[in-house]
């Protein structure tokens, strides 16, 4: 989890997003750390590639998505990107734009897969966080399984079964999830 912010980075305010993804990201049974707190622009790349070197699972990153003159983080994802994942950066802007937050479709998010690990970059504020956490609780753990080889849920899968995604990686800020088992067993 990184936060793209110059004032927060030095100390102006405290950052209150970040603490809503991480949060967020524990409920649905990923393994993080706190928040890392960065400047815009470079520190915010160096830190996507630390946490993809590290072997996380997922990254995800708030602020620095905005048309501000330092607002860099797509930037800095996107020469790590493998393969885009459009639908998640839709995702996000429309479930803001549902909610009647017409500012939401100016975030330059992306989401994609850097390596075997799945980043996604969040609009800076606590209510854009709090939203990217409702549209990617039901996907993530589906997406660490399909980047691992897992196969698509099926039916009798889906329904009422009870899975303990809380095995820790220990990548400290970066989140890593125990889909379950490998794409051959029990399946």
């Amino acid at each position: 989890m990184v936060v793209a912010s110059n004032r927060a980075s030095s100390g102006v305010y405290e950052d209150e997003a970040g603490p809503v993804l991480v949060e967020g990201l524990r409920a649905m049974g990923f393994a993080v750390g706190p928040a890392l707190v960065v400047p815009d622009g470079d520190p915010v790349g160096a830190a996507l590639r630390e946490a993809v070197a590290g072997g996380a699972d997922v990254v995800l990153t708030s602020g620095g998505t905005g048309l501000g003159p330092t607002d860099a983080t797509p930037e800095q994802t996107r020469p790590l990107l493998d393969r885009e994942v459009p639908g998640l950066a839709e995702a996000l802007r429309a479930r803001g734009r549902e909610l009647g937050v017409a500012t939401s479709v100016l975030s330059r998010g992306l989401a994609g897969m850097a390596g075997s690990t799945l980043v996604v970059n969040v609009a800076g504020s606590p209510g854009a966080c709090r939203d990217a956490v409702q549209v990617l609780g039901p996907v993530l753990g589906h997406a660490v399984s399909q980047v691992r080889g897992g196969d698509h849920p099926r039916p009798e899968q889906q329904h009422g079964a009870d899975h303990d995604h809380g095995h820790d990686h220990g990548h400290g800020g970066a989140a890593g999830l125990d889909p379950g088992p490998a794409p051959d067993e029990g399946r």
